[in-house]
C-alpha cells in the first residue's frame, strides 16, 4: 500500500483499489500504471493482483505500491476461487475500501462478488468486444458486468455492445478513451533504438505491433498485402513487433508467399516509439479490437495509420482525415491503401500530422485521468456530487 494520501479541504481520501490480473506488458497494465501516477491526493490508493508477476511490477514498486495478491492457481472452477473471493472480501472490509476498479476478465470473476460481499462499490472496465471468450464465459462476464455499479468502455463500439447485446442501461456505461503521455512518448523516441533494425536498403517500411497469440490480429493479411504489392513491382518491408505461439506459423506463411525477406519478425521490443519513428506507415488489420494502444502510438509518432473498420479503430482513425480505414480480411484493400499513401507522400504526411494532433487534443493522459477521477467521485460518493 502507498503511504496515506493527505486529505483535501478536510475530506477523507477515497479508499480506492485498482485490481488487475498481473503486470505483464500490455495496454491494460500500462493504463493502470498511468492512473496510479496521475490520480490526485483525494485518494488512498491500493493495488491488488491475481499474480504479482510481469516486467511492469518494477514500475509499480517504483511508484510506492506493494500489490496484494489473490492467486487463482488455474481453473476458476476450483474451490480455491471461492476461498480467494472470501479473502478478498475480508481484505476490502478490513481496509475500509469504498471503491474497486477491476480491469480484466479473470480479476472481474473474483472482484465483483467480493466487492458486493464487502459492501464496496465496483467499476468494471470492458476493454474489448469479448471476442476472446466462448459463449459460457461471455455469459458469466455479462452477468458480473451487470452486477457492477458502473462500467467503463474505452471505445464507442464496446459501449454499443454492452447496451444493445448485454442489456446494460446507457446511464451505467461511460466511454473513457485510453490516454497517452505524449512528452514521455517523444522522450522514448529520442532515446533511440535498443537494438538495430533489419536493413531495408532504403525501401519503405510499415510497422505492425500486436501479439501473436490469436488469429484475430490477422498478421497474415499484412503478409498477403506485401505479396500483392511485390507482384505489382512495389517492395514494402514490414516490421512485425510482438510474439506468441502463432509466430512460427506466420513465418511459414511469409515464406510460402515469397515475402520472407520483406517480413521482419522483431519479437517483443521495448522501443516501439523509436521503431515507429523510423517507418513510413503503420497498420493494424485485426478482425476485432478495443481501443488499440498500438494505433495510438503510431498516431503519436505522426504516422499515417491503416486500420480495419472494427471495434475502437474508427474512434481513432477517420478515413482520409487521420489515416486510412479498410474492411477486415481484405488484403487487397490493405495493399491499395499502402500504395496510395506511398504514392502521395505529402497527403500521407498531412494525415500523420492530423493523427498526432488528435492524440494531443483528445487522447492526453491528463484527460483520461480527469475523466476517471470524475467517475470515481460520482460512484464512490454520489451524495457529494
Amino acid at each position: 500500500m502507498r503511504r496515506e494520501a493527505e486529505a483535501v479541504l478536510g475530506a477523507e481520501p477515497i479508499r480506492l483499489v485498482q485490481f488487475t490480473r498481473s503486470f505483464y506488458i500490455g495496454g491494460t497494465e500500462v493504463q493502470v500504471l498511468e492512473l496510479l501516477r496521475g490520480l490526485p491526493s483525494t485518494y488512498q490508493l491500493q493495488v491488488s493482483v491475481l499474480q504479482e508477476v510481469g516486467p511492469l511490477v518494477g514500475e509499480l514498486r517504483k511508484l510506492g505500491f506493494t500489490p496484494e495478491e489473490f492467486p487463482l492457481h488455474g481453473s476458476l472452477a476450483r474451490p480455491n476461487t471461492a476461498w480467494q473471493m472470501v479473502r478478498l472480501a475480508r481484505w476490502l472490509e478490513s481496509n475500509r475500501v469504498e471503491l474497486v476498479h477491476v480491469h480484466d476478465f479473470y480479476a472481474t470473476m473474483l472482484a465483483v462478488p467480493a466487492a458486493k460481499l464487502a459492501g464496496a462499490k465496483v467499476i468494471v472496465s470492458r476493454l474489448d468486444l469479448a471476442h476472446w471468450h466462448g459463449k459460457a464465459r461471455r455469459a458469466v462476464l455479462a452477468q458480473l458486468t451487470r452486477m457492477a455499479d458502473h462500467v467503463v468502455a474505452n471505445a464507442a463500439a464496446i459501449r454499443r455492445m454492452l447496451v444493445e447485446e448485454e442489456g446494460l442501461p446507457e446511464s451505467r456505461v461511460s466511454v473513457i478513451h485510453n490516454g497517452l503521455d505524449l512528452p514521455r512518448f517523444d522522450g522514448r523516441i529520442r532515446e533511440g533504438l535498443q537494438k538495430p533494425l533489419p536493413e531495408t536498403g532504403g525501401a519503405p517500411v510499415v510497422v505492425h505491433v500486436a501479439n501473436m497469440n490469436h488469429p484475430v490480429k490477422r498478421q497474415e493479411d499484412l503478409l498477403q498485402a506485401l505479396a500483392l504489392l511485390r507482384r505489382e513491382g512495389l517492395k514494402l518491408h514490414a516490421f512485425l513487433v510482438g510474439d506468441g505461439p502463432r509466430r512460427p506459423e506466420l513465418q511459414r506463411k511469409a515464406a510460402e508467399l515469397g515475402v520472407a525477406d520483406l517480413a521482419h519478425f522483431l519479437g517483443h521490443r521495448g522501443d516501439v516509439p523509436a521503431i515507429y519513428a523510423r517507418a513510413n506507415l503503420g497498420v493494424l488489420c485485426s478482425t476485432a479490437e478495443g481501443m488499440s494502444n498500438a494505433v495510438m502510438e503510431g498516431m503519436a509518432a505522426g504516422l499515417p495509420m491503416v486500420v480495419t473498420a472494427v471495434g475502437g479503430n474508427p474512434d481513432l482513425i477517420e478515413d482520409g482525415v487521420r489515416g486510412r480505414v479498410v474492411r477486415p480480411e481484405r488484403p487487397g484493400e490493405l495493399a491499395q491503401a499502402f500504395r496510395w499513401l506511398l504514392e502521395h507522400p505529402e497527403q500521407a504526411r498531412d494525415l500523420g500530422a492530423a493523427a498526432r494532433g488528435f492524440v494531443r487534443r483528445e487522447l492526453s493522459l491528463e484527460r483520461m485521468v480527469q475523466r476517471h477521477d470524475a467517475l470515481y467521485q460520482q460512484v464512490a460518493r454520489p451524495s457529494r456530487q
